[in-house]
C-alpha cells in the first residue's frame, strides 16, 4: 500500500486534532472526550441509531448529493481531497461522514452493518440528501451495499470501492492490527511525536507496511492529556468477524451500481462477482490499473473520473 496524499493529509489532521478549531460545524467537535452512545435496545428491535459526525460541502440542491463512507480504521477526513475536487467539478453537495466508533462519531458496542446503516437512515433525510449517491470504501461500501438493499429509494446510484458482499479474504490480518493496537500502553507524559514513536515501533512487529502503520497512526489523538485510539478497538474486536463478511439479502437494489476496484488488490475476485450480480443486477466492474486496495488514495485523479463518468 502506497502512502498516498490522502494519508498525508490525515497525519497533518491528526497533529492538529488536539487544537480542534471552533465554528465548522458537526465536523470539528470542541470535546476532549470521545462521546459514548447509549447501546441499542435489545429484543430484536432495530439498531439505535447514533448521532454521526460529518462535513457538508454545498452545492446545488437540484441534483443527488454525493455521500462518502471511510472503511475501518478510516475517517472522514480521508476523503478531504476527493470531496473537493468533485463538489468544484460536479457542483453537487458533498458529504462525509465518520462511521460509528470512528474518527468523532460516538462510541457504541454495537458495530454491525445493521447499525451503521440505520445510523443513515436517520442521518441522511435530517439532512435533506435523500436520494443520494453513496460511495462507500471497503466497510463504508459495504454499509452503503446493505443500505441501498433494505433502502433503495434513499440511494439514488451506489458505487462500491474495492469491496465485495462476498466475505472478506481470510489473509486479512486486521484482528492482528487491532491486537496489536489494544496492547500498546503509552505512558501518560508522553509528547504526541514519542508515543508515535513508541506506537510505531509496537506495530512494527506485526505490520510490515510502513504506510499500514502510519494510516493506523491517525488514530492516535489526545484526550485528557493522555494519548487514547479514537477508535473503539473493543467494539471492533468483538465485531471484527462481522466486519469482515456482509449479512444475507435476499432482495435486489435495482439501481445503477458500480463496483470500483484496484488493479492491485485481491478484496474482490471474479468469484465474487456473480453474488454482486444477484444482488445489484445493474452492476458495473471498472478497474483501476496500479491502485491498491485504498484506490481513492492511490489515484486520486482516476478515482475522480471514474465517479463523474458514472455520474454522467
Amino acid at each position: 500500500v502506497r502512502a498516498g496524499k490522502e494519508i498525508r493529509e490525515m497525519l497533518r489532521w491528526a497533529s492538529a486534532w488536539r487544537h480542534p478549531h471552533r465554528g465548522l460545524g458537526p465536523s470539528s467537535p470542541s470535546f476532549s472526550r470521545v462521546p459514548v452512545a447509549p447501546s441499542s435496545s435489545q429484543g430484536g428491535t432495530e439498531p439505535r441509531p447514533v448521532p454521526l459526525s460529518y462535513r457538508l460541502l454545498d452545492g446545488e440542491a437540484t441534483r443527488p448529493p454525493l455521500v462518502f463512507l471511510h472503511g475501518l480504521f478510516g475517517c472522514k477526513t480521508n476523503f478531504n481531497s476527493i470531496a473537493k475536487a468533485l463538489a468544484q467539478q460536479t457542483g453537487r453537495r458533498v458529504l462525509t461522514v465518520d462511521a460509528r466508533n470512528h474518527g468523532d462519531s460516538p462510541h457504541s458496542p454495537d458495530m454491525s452493518y445493521e447499525a451503521m446503516s440505520q445510523d443513515l437512515q436517520d442521518l441522511l433525510p435530517q439532512l435533506g440528501l435523500v436520494p443520494c449517491v453513496l460511495i462507500g470504501h471497503s466497510m463504508g461500501g459495504r454499509t452503503a451495499m446493505l443500505l441501498a438493499l433494505q433502502r433503495p429509494e434513499l440511494v439514488e446510484r451506489l458505487i462500491a470501492v474495492d469491496i465485495s458482499p462476498v466475505e472478506s479474504p481470510s489473509s486479512l490480518n486486521f484482528p492482528n492490527y487491532v491486537a496489536a493496537m489494544r496492547a500498546i500502553d503509552i505512558p501518560d507524559e508522553s509528547s504526541l511525536s514519542s508515543a508515535r514513536k513508541l506506537v510505531d515501533e509496537k506495530l512494527s512487529c506485526v505490520i510490515q507496511s510502513i504506510s499500514m502503520r502510519q494510516f493506523l497512526l491517525t488514530n492516535l489523538v489526545e484526550a485528557d492529556g493522555r494519548f487514547v485510539w479514537r477508535v473503539n478497538l473493543d467494539a471492533l474486536a468483538q465485531h471484527l468477524d462481522k466486519i469482515l463478511n456482509f449479512p444475507p439479502r435476499r432482495e435486489t437494489y435495482s439501481g445503477p451500481s458500480l463496483f470500483l476496484l484496484g488493479g492491485n488488490s485481491q478484496f474482490v475476485l471474479p468469484s465474487h462477482h456473480p453474488e454482486i450480480r444477484r444482488l445489484f443486477p445493474r452492476a458495473q466492474m471498472q478497474t483501476v490499473p496500479n491502485a491498491s486496495h485504498w484506490v481513492h488514495s492511490d489515484c486520486p485523479q482516476d478515482f475522480v473520473a471514474a465517479v463523474r463518468d458514472f455520474l454522467a
